[in-house]
């Protein structure tokens, strides 16, 4: 996520915005992808005619504005945030105990058909459903340190048009929506 907020940090300088991460990019469908969009309003307009002027060989990925780590860390709070958001809690514990199921039949069809298999595949799928809710503490927690680091930041919740809750930044609205080319933010 450090990469990801470096990149959304870099792309706001020259008048893009962070607008939403999911997962499944890459060759495997196991990395993710970061959505920026063109900012429309007149700051982001100005910094970015400015960085262009004074980085304009900036597509060599080196010769970059520097990066303003407060600034970097709320955009990782925002991306970290948006991943933890995109399932409920009933959502994950049903994900969770499909997979967890389907990985301990899998490990009863490796280990054979005997008795033995079966009691090791339900003793490990026991072990694994025991372990779910504890994860779903565990990324409580991280969701709420998320918040009150973007809480103090002044943030604002809002609900996109999915029904998730995301953060945006102050006096902003979620990017992408509404008029584009109004010229206001």
């Amino acid at each position: 996520m450090k990469k990801l907020a470096r990149l959304a940090f870099i792309a706001q300088q020259f008048g893009y915005e962070y607008a939403d991460v999911r997962q499944g990019g890459g060759s495997q469908g196991n990395g993710f992808v970061l959505l920026i969009v063109p900012d429309p309003s007149p700051q982001a307009r100005a910094r970015a005619a400015q960085n262009w002027a004074q980085y304009p060989n900036a597509s060599d990925g080196v010769t970059l504005p520097p990066l303003v780590l407060d600034e970097v860390e709320l955009l990782r709070a925002r991306i970290a945030f948006d991943l933890t958001a995109g399932f409920t809690d009933k959502q994950r514990m049903v994900i969770g105990g499909v997979g967890f199921s389907a990985l301990a039949v899998s490990l009863g069809f490796t280990l054979g058909a005997d008795t033995t298999a079966v009691v090791i595949a339900g003793i490990v799928w026991a072990a694994l459903m025991a372990l779910l809710p504890i994860g779903l503490v565990v990324d409580r927690r991280y969701r709420a340190k998320y918040v009150a680091r973007l809480q103090a930041a002044g943030f604002t919740p809002v609900t996109d048009q999915g029904g998730r809750l995301r953060y945006v930044p102050p006096g902003r609205q979620l990017p992408g929506y509404g008029n584009p080319f109004a010229g206001g933010a």
